[in-house]
């Protein structure tokens, strides 16, 4: 298979000499005169290389260069210049390119740098892979003998940096380590079948912190410490996601990361006010029944008092802070608080929650062309990245590593890409979730759900004695017997939360110091 390279410069027609040099060697050479076209080219073909002039008219170099990045981070770009400026050089190198060279350039040299970068790439991918194989055997063994939520969490960890490791390599193995992850899956449901009660008995020492412990675990103890604390709430977010966040951010931050547990069921309602309350969702029912209603099924407005349960919180523990909370669910909420970031400075505690991964995992299941643009994990995984690299926050957080202050930043839940349906029965008052049901008389296949007889066993609120809950397991999703084939087709491959998988229960928190 021909290597594809794509050569973007305005004076294109006098490289024709090299481009046929190129191909008279096997390569396979599309020529651009301007980065527009470049971008457009890279966004709907698989490129190996890229080659680009850095002064162009219209959108130069380097310009170019930032949205190729944003695009495909992984894709080798060689830059071209007229100059030898150091800080030309320096800005493009901060910017990851793979090499660059002075022109005039001669068609031997174009060659040498194109077997010696697509040579480092295939040595890349193949060192990745077979240490990849060579542990296939210690993962697989490990999935199957873990022990405890500890084990659990190394797992995942572990899965969840190959699957970014061979993001670009051979379609092969990425489907083998995908059957790994869903083999991981399948065990982890088992596990959380098995432990899950258990961790929610009163005095309970061997379990992970979950939902209820995050704010006394990572944030309270932060406010002795008598500096502005920021604590932030990305709904939604993945591990994968955070580590792409992490990758921008660790140049101005020292960041150190733990893990805790969602609760069941991974949906806002549940995990984010257990979050903001420190309470299991029975005990917010139970001592706030004003502040929680089962009776809508609209999850934005059964989140509607989480300031409220934080004040609430913060009395019962008699910590002397006020927080200042805000949630921010348009980019007109978010440009508001970047503005004024400064202002919250004087505030001892911040509390922010962004929606913004929510949002595109919504928009996703509603949109045939973010579908397309986002196909599988790892295309998500890079729109979430573009996101949050024109993102308010990134500049919320870019102002903030100039302060003196502290950040924790984690999610309510994760999501899982639903791909399996599994038929579910209820009464029509059931809950309209796909992987999480609370209603009368709930049936689903064994294999595809938990299901809850006892609600008050896994600390959930009922206000019927005949009320049920299901949790999907693996990568299912609940569908009804009537329309089946309309619903089947309409929620395959759209991510979901509410389920028992480690996407959706391990979850990343974490602590966040200015480097300055």
């Amino acid at each position: 298979m021909q290597n594809q390279i794509l050569w973007a410069d305005d004076e294109i027609e006098q490289l024709r000499p090299h481009i046929i040099f190129l191909e008279n060697k096997g390569f396979s050479v599309t020529p651009v005169t301007n980065g527009e076209d470049a971008l457009a080219l890279i966004h709907s073909n698989n490129y190996d290389l890229v080659f680009l002039d850095e002064q162009m008219p219209g959108m130069d170099g380097l310009t170019t260069l930032g949205h190729i990045k944003e695009m495909k981070p992984s894709l080798p770009v060689v830059m071209i210049t007229k100059s030898e400026e150091e800080h030309i050089m320096e800005d493009a190198i901060g910017s990851r390119i793979s090499d660059y060279l002075i022109k005039p350039v001669n068609p031997n040299q174009i060659l040498l740098t194109i077997k010696r970068i697509l040579d480092k790439q295939r040595l890349r991918n193949e060192h990745t892979a077979q240490v990849y194989l060579r542990s296939f055997n210690q993962l697989s063994e490990q999935i199957n003998t873990s022990g405890d939520w500890n084990d659990w969490v190394a797992i995942y960890k572990q899965l969840t940096q190959w699957e970014i490791e061979l993001e670009s390599g051979d379609e092969a193995l990425r489907q083998v380590l995908l059957d790994q992850f869903q083999q991981a899956n399948r065990e982890f449901g088992k596990y959380i079948q098995e432990d899950y009660v258990y961790w929610l008995k009163e005095g309970t020492r061997n379990r992970p912190r979950l939902s209820p412990d995050v704010m006394e675990s990572y944030v309270f103890p932060l406010l002795k410490e008598e500096k502005p604390l920021f604590f932030i709430i990305i709904d939604c977010m993945r591990y994968d996601q955070w580590l792409v966040f992490e990758s921008v951010l660790s140049e101005y931050y020292s960041i150190s990361t733990d893990f805790y547990y969602s609760i069941l069921p991974t949906a806002t309602p549940y995990s984010r006010n257990a979050i903001f309350s420190g309470l299991y969702p029975d005990a917010i029912a139970r001592n706030y029944p004003e502040l929680w209603s089962m009776q809508d099924d609209n999850e934005s407005s059964l989140n509607r008092h989480e300031d409220q349960l934080l004040a609430e919180f913060l009395n019962r523990k008699e910590i002397p802070v006020k927080a200042k909370y805000e949630k921010l669910l348009t980019a007109e909420d978010n440009k508001r608080v970047s503005d004024k970031i400064k202002n919250y400075l004087q505030q001892p505690f911040n509390a922010f929650v962004f929606n913004f991964v929510d949002t595109l995992v919504h928009s996703r299941s509603d949109s045939d062309v973010l579908k397309e643009i986002a196909p599988d994990v790892a295309a998500f995984r890079s729109l979430t990245r573009s996101w949050f690299m024109h993102s308010h926050l990134l500049q919320i957080l870019k102002t903030l590593s100039k302060e003196d202050v502290n950040i924790v930043i984690t999610t309510d839940h994760g999501a899982v890409r639903a791909l399996r349906d599994t038929k579910v029965i209820g009464d029509r008052d059931t809950s309209t979730s796909l992987r999480y049901k609370y209603g009368k008389h709930l049936k689903a296949d064994r294999d595809g759900a938990i299901l809850v007889k006892d609600p008050s066993v896994y600390r959930l609120p009922r206000n019927s004695m005949s009320l049920n809950y299901l949790f999907a397991l693996e990568d299912y999703y609940f569908v009804y017997p009537t329309n089946y084939n309309k619903y089947q087709n309409k929620y395959k491959d759209t991510f979901q939360h509410g389920g028992a998988t480690m996407e959706e229960m391990i979850l990343p928190v974490v602590h966040m110091k200015p480097r300055k």
